[in-house]
């Protein structure tokens, strides 16, 4: 389960316990090294390489990484005159980084004197994820936001008998999903396009996970001519540790309802339940 986002352990919302007093929700950090070479890029030039950064762990946010300034070109790097508080790691000041012509303002931040709690990261360098053009973990280029090192995806074969229906119309059923468990997220049933039955009408929508690749969405035209949007998804090539739901659609368990071996299920609540919007919520 994913430390800090969503129902974790440490999140704003944790769906367990603990046989301790753990922090109050959303009030969590936790920072540790991480063994992976991490690399940033802007405009075609890296302008942070190392094997020495830290991720931070924040309750809600996404990780973020942390670079010594010895692994920073800082010579890119303009100091301006923006300043944030925080009330886990206290106050940051921010540069813009110029490559050439291009400029990302107030595209990096620091603490100079953080609060005892973060002191190990004190005068580290932090980027804005959507900044930077590029990531990379080693030579993988990464999307979206650090892979949190406690998140987890299972995806396994299923003879569930899964049936999915929207106003009384049937929309789908099979009893051969694959069921895709991921931290902090409504388990997810994906299906063989075959034992689809909707009239499906590709949309323009496209998102990106930083477990399982790029989606691509579906529009569903019902019986009575109503188009519900973004209703149903596919990776057509999605990473590895994916790759068993590849080409395969899956429907939002918020917005359809879906019976589990004649089993009725709830609709989930999530941040997808009004439809798709690609949020990621950035470092304070």
């Amino acid at each position: 389960m994913g430390l800090m986002t969503g129902t974790g352990p440490l999140g704003r919302n944790p769906t367990g316990s603990f046989n301790f007093d753990p922090p109050p929700p959303g009030r969590s950090l936790y920072i540790e090294p991480t063994p992976k070479r991490i690399r940033a890029e802007v405009g075609g030039e890296t302008v942070a390489d190392s094997l020495r950064a830290l991720i931070l762990q924040e309750s809600g946010l996404q990780p973020v990484y942390y670079f010594p300034r010895e692994d920073v070109r800082m010579e890119l790097f303009e100091p301006t005159e923006r300043h944030t508080k925080c009330p886990i790691k206290g106050e940051a000041s921010y540069y813009s980084i110029r490559v050439g012509d291009r400029e990302v303002k107030n595209g990096a931040w620091y603490y100079p004197e953080p609060i005892e709690s973060a002191a190990a990261i004190a005068d580290m360098i932090a980027f804005y994820w959507d900044r930077v053009d590029r990531w990379l973990e080693e030579d993988e280029e990464i999307l979206v936001h650090p892979r949190d090192p406690y998140h987890r995806i299972d995806v396994l074969p299923s003879s569930r008998h899964v049936r999915i229906s929207l106003e009384g119309e049937l929309l789908a059923e099979s009893t051969r999903p694959t069921a895709l468990f991921e931290s902090n997220l409504p388990s997810r049933w994906y299906l063989p396009p075959e034992d689809v039955v909707a009239e499906l009408e590709p949309t323009d929508t496209v998102t990106h996970c930083g477990y399982k690749g790029q989606a691509s969405y579906y529009a569903v035209r019902l019986g009575s001519g109503d188009t519900v949007r973004d209703l149903v998804w596919t990776y057509t090539d999605p990473f590895p540790e994916a790759v068993k739901i590849q080409d395969l659609l899956c429907f939002f368990n918020e917005r359809v309802d879906i019976e589990l071996d004649g089993e009725r299920q709830e609709r989930p609540v999530s941040a997808w339940s009004r439809g798709v919007k690609e949020t990621v919520p950035q470092p304070r």
